[in-house]
């Protein structure tokens, strides 16, 4: 049965079909039998419609058997930002395709699917809607429960996916294009938020001041491979909160001081921002992005030297930047603490990483899975009121 005729027809299927050869149950040397379950995760909260199939049991570290993705970025280059009526009517033409894709490269049928988790939040409500009302219209016509997914705690728990997944207890380096925070771990649904930025979050300053310098959408990657080219000496930036004697980020104050120093080139220059030399552009998005990198590191050395921990997991779209991972491991190396990134195609928003959320939430017993469909989404939700 394809997934769309599934969600038409209103008959739960009652009957298992023939196990998927990812679906064993384990029997251990005493005899008693480890039960295997399966999670489909739907991620659909901003401008990626992410789909997966993770395998776990109560003993073992969950396995992803199967992802696929769909970035929109293309759609939305021509609006120099993401449109949430676009981003939303995309994800209704891509989840179930996707989700017909994961099956097939699974080997797995519909009716091994034990669990249908979502992306219940934060992110754009129609987005979010989306992949909700897909979650419970599929797990009501197989009769399987469903289970809403924290956005973020998607993240955080990502590099759980990696070929070296971390332990914990371990400090959490939470940077997306919307948040920047930094978290103590203990354990699967016990985080303390330790700092967290007061205004643009680093994602947005890469994102803005690619935007200033004419780097178009989307400006973090654009401004990143610019930099390359740069010398991150050439501009003297502010690195904001770096001394406060806090935890805490803000980014609001170096996209100005990139506004400042752009308009005064151009000045010389006689053109406007987007115009400057080719150099001069390289040498200014080399600065603003080893101000952005420097504070990270030197605020995630201390939040490690605060709560005496020594392992470091760092996760959301922003951890993907090349120059950041360079100056975590050496830092990182020099006071011997371990550091753990999920693999770069995870990076971003994705469904393995609520998948992933959702088999660990359930395994460790935080959370158990619902039977009621009626569903509702959370555009705005506090990691840290998560359980509340």
């Amino acid at each position: 049965m394809s997934v769309g005729k599934a969600i038409e027809q209103a008959p739960c299927l009652q009957s298992r079909g023939p196990e998927c050869i990812h679906h064993p149950d384990r029997h251990l040397n005493s005899g008693a039998m480890v039960k295997t379950r399966i999670v489909l995760g739907i991620e659909s909260s901003c401008d990626e419609t992410g789909v997966a199939l993770v395998r776990f049991d109560d003993l073992s570290m969950p396995v992803l058997l199967a992802h696929a993705l769909h970035s929109q970025i293309d759609m939305h280059q021509a609006y120099g930002g993401v449109v949430p009526e676009l981003a939303s009517r995309d994800h209704i033409r891509r989840v179930l395709p996707l989700t017909q894709q994961v099956m097939e490269h699974s080997g797995c049928t519909l009716a091994d699917i034990d669990v249908v988790a979502f992306t219940r939040g934060p992110g754009l409500a129609g987005a979010l809607l989306v992949g909700a009302g897909v979650a419970c219209a599929m797990a009501a016509s197989l009769g399987k429960p469903v289970l809403g997914v924290h956005h973020l705690e998607g993240h955080l728990l990502s590099p759980f996916l990696s070929a070296d997944p971390p332990q914990f207890p371990f400090v959490a380096l939470l940077v997306s294009g919307g948040h920047t925070q930094l978290m103590r771990v203990d354990a699967v649904g016990q985080y303390q938020l330790l700092g967290e930025t007061i205004d643009d979050a680093a994602g947005e300053a890469f994102d803005k001041s690619a935007k200033l310098l004419g780097l178009g959408y989307p400006g973090g990657p654009a401004l990143s491979a610019l930099a390359q080219r740069g010398n991150p000496t050439a501009f003297k930036l502010p690195r904001p909160l770096l001394h406060s004697g806090n935890l805490d980020f803000s980014f609001a104050g170096l996209k100005t001081a990139v506004l400042v120093q752009g308009k005064n080139c151009a000045q010389a220059s006689g053109c406007n921002i987007e115009r400057l030399p080719a150099d001069v552009k390289a040498d200014l998005a080399a600065a603003t992005q080893a101000a952005i990198v420097d504070v990270l590191v030197k605020k995630s050395m201390a939040a490690l030297q605060a709560t005496d921990l020594k392992r470091l997991v760092v996760a959301g779209g922003v951890g993907a930047n090349r120059l950041l991972r360079d100056q975590l491991d050496a830092a990182c190396l020099h006071r011997g603490v371990r550091v753990h990134y999920p693999e770069l195609n995870l990076c971003t928003d994705n469904g393995a990483m609520i998948a992933m959320a959702a088999a660990l939430r359930l395994q460790s017993g935080r959370q158990q899975p619902s039977l009621r469909y009626a569903f509702d989404v959370r555009p705005r939700w506090p990691l840290e009121s998560l359980d509340t």
